[in-house]
């Protein structure tokens, strides 16, 4: 076939399919009946930007944007993530209870509409950034080490951060913001096993479903929506926008030479560990066999994107382009594609093919943008794959993604994700 006409007929598919999911999900479901408010209850998935109301809004919107589909939609779905109270207290974060609906209503809403509760909603933001913020502040205080919660990109002050670079960017709580992460990345002098050899983000939490003895001594996960990827995305991107504090670029080299010390190399290319774990630490020497597969949230595309930002934002044309490889490397390995099993943005084909997309944009001369083809016709082919409606884990963030790399310019909302 000619290159040009599959070029064509890829980007005919992706569009046949987002107006197939889209239309899918053209009206919410019924509420929820009364009775079960527990926290398991699906009523109050309405408010998540990951699996609920919020982030199918979104979606629409992007469509009404480009005139392929009605704003009613996008009002119905935001009425939809407003049912129920919205959560403002420690469960909340940029992807559930009111900054993810908050997101969605500066991204989604009609112009000219929900201008009350857009304001309502962004106080609640704000006020929910500083108790975080005294919060982190206190516990450095007292010498310390983070829950992943307290800076992470979906729960904590990097995803707030990445609200308030989208509203607020010029700030003092966008700058406090900033002035946190770049203490985050500071040895703490804590009593613990892991002592100074330990970057400051280093937590003793324990990850879902792993083995607890495996992580007894803390670990420092590198993922970018549970670990450090997302805090160098975030100080990266404002870097690039010209919003800085003291000490944020050695904040960003800090957490780029730490990612350099656990580098790992072989056939395939470079790739990081998913997490180090005291033991690995104090061995110096990573424990996983080999490169995991390559998503978004914790695999090689999300880790070597934040690594090209953090590139682009300090100047570094070397290290730019040992990230731009390793992108290239991880998509051109059958065996690491082989581990992508489902179309999700958070951990599968749309994940990989949106970061790419983006990295391919920033790029100096590399084949990331030859593998776009076959990234998009892979996830038209898996398209159908998800369980559930959501944007970051479902059908929605699949459209979109496919809408966002055939019909640009979009709406910015990529970064709930920190990838642009």
């Amino acid at each position: 076939m000619n290159p040009a006409i599959s070029t064509v007929q890829r980007s005919l598919d992706a569009r046949i399919t987002v107006g197939r999911l889209a239309g899918a999900l053209a009206a919410p479901p019924p509420p929820e009946p009364d009775g079960d408010r527990s926290p398991a209850s699906p009523r109050w998935c309405g408010q998540s930007l990951s699996k609920g109301a919020a982030g199918i809004a979104v979606l629409h919107a992007a469509l009404a944007g480009a005139g392929l589909a009605g704003w009613d939609r996008v009002q119905r779905w935001l009425a939809c993530a407003v049912r129920e109270e919205l959560s403002s207290g420690p469960g909340a974060g940029l992807w559930y209870g009111a900054p993810a609906v908050a997101f969605a209503m500066t991204t989604a809403a009609p112009p000219g509409t929900c201008q009350g509760a857009r304001a309502d909603l962004d106080v609640a933001v704000r006020r929910l950034t500083r108790t975080y913020l005294a919060a982190a502040q206190a516990r450095m205080a007292a010498g310390t080490r983070p829950a992943r919660r307290e800076y992470d990109l979906v729960h904590g002050l990097t995803g707030l951060g990445a609200y308030l670079l989208r509203q607020h960017p010029d700030s003092v709580l966008m700058r406090e913001v900033l002035t946190y992460l770049v203490a985050l990345t500071e040895p703490v002098a804590a009593a613990d096993a892991a002592g100074t050899g330990a970057p400051g983000w280093w937590t003793s939490d324990m990850p879902a479903g792993k083995p607890p003895e495996r992580f007894r001594g803390g670990h420092a996960d590198l993922g970018m929506a549970h670990g450090v990827g997302g805090p160098l995305a975030l100080l990266a991107l404002s870097l690039r926008h010209g919003i800085t504090v003291d000490g944020q670029a050695d904040a960003i080299s800090r957490i780029c030479s730490w990612l350099d010390n656990w580098r790992q190399d072989n056939a395939a290319g470079a790739w990081w560990p998913e997490r180090v774990t005291g033991r690995e630490l104090t061995e110096g020497r990573c424990g996983q066999p080999g490169p995991r597969r390559p998503s978004w949230c914790y695999g090689t595309p999300g880790l070597a994107r934040a690594q090209q930002l953090a590139a682009l934002a300090l100047g570094d044309h070397d290290r730019q382009r040992a990230a731009e490889h390793a992108m290239i490397a991880c998509l051109t390995d059958p065996g690491q594609l082989a581990q992508l099993t489902g179309p999700a943005l958070c951990h599968g084909w749309a994940g990989a093919l949106l970061t790419a997309w983006h990295a391919a944009a920033d790029a100096g001369p590399s084949g990331i943008t030859s593998r776009l083809p076959m990234l998009t016709g892979t996830l038209v082919r898996h398209a159908a794959g998800c369980g559930h409606p959501g944007l970051i884990e479902g059908t929605a963030g699949v459209a979109l993604t496919l809408h966002t790399v055939t019909s640009p310019p979009g709406t910015g909302w990529e970064s709930c994700l920190l990838i642009s």
